[in-house]
């Protein structure tokens, strides 16, 4: 396993761990839904995204990894001149663009107005445990489907 995909699977791993302490946090009802989706939903996504730039790189294995992985394709180191694209490069084009990778990179943190003195109510979060365990469930599909491919080369 090279050191991108190591990378790619620890960070999916610290994000499992955040899904596991944020289930457990709304288990316990002792903190507000919505303030634990403020606490958590962030770091979970920074990891979702590093697993995610970390694969890219797995994928298109730069001469010299960058010590930090790329954001979305569009922060990819460029790929040598006359070498194909990879047909994964192309899958993860189109998921960043109309699918759930671009939802999940575009996912604002836990969007919640602060309670006016006239109005307590406050706008539900736009991801929460489950939304986020989706994502990375999807990962790790696509990351196995992929994987086994890229270990035929």
């Amino acid at each position: 396993m090279s050191t991108a995909r190591g990378q790619a699977n620890h960070a999916l791993y610290l994000a499992r761990i955040l899904l596991a302490a944020w289930r457990r946090d709304l288990a316990a009802e002792s903190v507000a839904n919505v303030t634990l989706t403020q606490a958590y939903l962030p770091a979970v996504r920074e990891h979702l995204g590093l697993a995610y730039g970390w694969f890219l790189l797995e994928i298109t294995r730069p001469g010299a990894a960058p010590e930090t992985p790329p954001r979305c394709i569009a922060h990819l180191p460029g790929i040598d001149e006359g070498k194909a694209i990879p047909g994964e490069i192309r899958e993860f084009q189109k998921l960043e663009q109309d699918g759930w990778i671009g939802d999940m990179l575009a996912a604002s943190p836990a969007r919640s107005a602060a309670p006016s003195p006239d109005n307590l109510a406050v706008v539900a979060p736009i991801a929460g445990p489950d939304q986020s365990s989706l994502w990375a469930d999807q990962l790790q599909s696509v990351f196995d489907r992929m994987g086994d491919s890229l270990d035929e080369y």
